[in-house]
């Protein structure tokens, strides 16, 4: 029907009216359903270019279904840089003082943990460990763009603390710069923080960082993270993440976009860690080295002392193509003021740092990767936190963890309002 009929003379008027109407309504519902059904369809396009075919999957007690995907059809290989690249299935040269270094850690008596899905079943050779994106996790995303990315400038400023918390995020971590580092290694005690709000997320990690904390900034990260948002549940997670661009267009957690090559079959980018600490409980931790293979340039992964994950090939980076210029090991939260109030989001084990070994949460054994590809205790290591009476930091060091500092908090109490 012509809108133009809704002019009709006196006798007609109203039918015409409310057919108009009906019409108006109508075209309204169909073009709601027609934003809907494309919204639908760019979701699943999404879906089906981050779920790769899987040789076998498995589900996890969690919930996660884990695909295995054949090594040569991971989603690293949609990046144009890399349609070409000869995957490297072991790195030229491990940091020399690695295997010395774990004989120490093993006589220490934490407990080491694993992933959640490894009780249903194992990945195949010449598969990796995918984590199935599934329609919920982008619809809990602010836009399909920003699915499985950080915000802008969530690394602390500990060069420039007057502008530390642009953005909502608080930090309480230990830092070296002012030298060129090849790679950075810490064994991370696991807990599962408490986390306020579905778009808030606690973590503890690693930073290797190039480049300064304007527009160009470089960073790997990897670590564990409780993140709603992201994940869809309050699990502790191994997780990675980098940019060469300060969060802006490149880079993304995990394997949610092309650039991180994986090479082991064991370990789930994403998939939940279990068993955690408990207060006063067993203690677990985690070791994670990040080092720059001194041949071939790219920036690999070890997670525990037995499982070397993969890379971040190098022209993927600018200034981490050469080195990184700062180090940083910490906790991270997002504190986004519910109410107009601190978060109760809580970082590492939710204790502060005095209350110690089994409360407070730890980093033990930080070390870097210097030019003669080396671990070596960090020199001149600093410390920052935007707000100490809501997360904080300690340093100290001994024969058995090396260097190391406890760190954490509950976010809101009587002394963080």
């Amino acid at each position: 029907m012509e809108f133009a009929e809704c002019s009709r003379g006196s006798s007609g008027r109203a039918q015409a009216l409310a057919l108009c109407l009906l019409a108006l309504i109508s075209l309204s519902c169909a073009a709601r359903l027609s934003a809907s059904s494309r919204q639908k369809l760019d979701i699943h396009k999404h879906l089906n270019r981050l779920n790769k075919p899987a040789v076998k999957s498995i589900k996890s007690p969690d919930g996660d279904i884990i695909d295995c995907v054949h090594i040569s059809q991971q989603p690293a290989f949609d990046h144009p840089y890399l349609k070409d690249h000869k995957i490297q299935m072991r790195p030229t040269y491990h940091p020399e003082g690695l295997f010395a270094e774990n004989k120490v850690a093993e006589s220490t008596k934490e407990k080491v943990n694993t992933q959640l899905w490894h009780v249903n079943g194992r990945c195949p050779e010449d598969t990796i460990p995918v984590r199935r994106t599934k329609e919920d996790d982008i619809l809990r995303a602010s836009s399909m763009k920003h699915y499985g990315r950080k915000k802008q400038r969530t690394i602390p400023k500990s060069a420039d603390p007057d502008l530390a918390n642009e953005s909502g995020h608080q930090h309480a971590i230990a830092y070296v710069n002012g030298d060129k580092y090849y790679g950075a290694k810490a064994t991370i005690n696991v807990w599962e923080p408490k986390i306020q709000q579905p778009n808030e997320f606690s973590l503890s990690q690693l930073w290797v960082l190039g480049g300064s904390f304007g527009e160009d900034l470089n960073s790997i990260e990897a670590g564990w993270q409780v993140s709603p948002d992201l994940y869809g549940d309050n699990n502790t997670r191994l997780f990675t993440y980098w940019t060469s661009d300060a969060y802006q267009a490149t880079g993304c957690y995990n394997l949610l976009c092309s650039g991180f090559i994986q090479i082991n079959n064991e370990i789930a980018m994403g998939a939940s860690i279990s068993p955690v600490s408990g207060v006063r409980g067993s203690q677990y931790d985690i070791s994670i080295l990040v080092w720059k293979d001194p041949k071939e340039g790219h920036w690999w992964m070890q997670f525990g002392n037995d499982y070397v994950l993969g890379y971040w090939p190098s022209y993927l980076f600018s200034y981490l193509a050469d080195s990184a210029s700062m180090v940083e090991w910490g906790g991270e939260v997002v504190n986004s003021e519910p109410d107009g109030q601190h978060t109760s989001t809580q970082m590492g084990s939710g204790r502060f740092p005095e209350e110690g070994f089994s409360k407070a949460s730890y980093f033990r054994n930080i070390q870097v990767v210097d030019s003669s590809n080396n671990l070596k205790a960090p020199k001149g290591l600093g410390t920052f936190t935007e707000q100490p009476n809501c997360y904080d930091v300690q340093t100290g060091s001994n024969g058995d963890w090396g260097h190391y500092f406890y760190y954490g908090g509950p976010g809101k109490n009587s002394n963080c309002p």
